[in-house]
């Protein structure tokens, strides 16, 4: 499982807000379909929202830990039967340091002067 600080939790917290539950979890639990189809929704979108049908509130408890321990993701927060899991994409973050390092070494710089025009 992984484990973020306060302030990637606050920001995942406001992004997962307007998000809509990509899972509904019904009373059977979780199944091999359910853990593939989470599966295909972190490598997707790295943040999703899932929602349980189960009523006793110890049981959500351990699902959530359940989920986030098998798919070695980071619990994010639970509130009611919303639950919201983080999985950063190794393949996403690549992709963004290499476009940085390549813009970085070939934006020319500009003199005092191209800024006066």
């Amino acid at each position: 499982m992984l484990t973020l600080t306060v302030s990637q939790r606050r920001e995942l917290k406001a992004q997962a807000h307007n998000l809509s539950p990509v899972v509904i979890i019904g009373k059977a639990g979780l199944s091999a379909n359910v853990i593939d189809e989470l599966e295909r929704g972190l490598l997707s979108h790295e943040l999703i929202k899932i929602k349980a049908q189960l009523d006793d509130r110890n049981a959500r408890k351990a699902l959530f830990e359940e989920i986030c321990l098998k798919l070695t993701a980071a619990p994010v927060q639970h509130i009611g039967k919303i639950f919201v899991i983080y999985r950063p994409n190794p393949e996403k973050e690549n992709a963004k340091q290499t476009q940085s390092l390549i813009r970085k070494k070939h934006l020319p710089r500009r003199s005092k002067r191209s800024y006066q025009n």
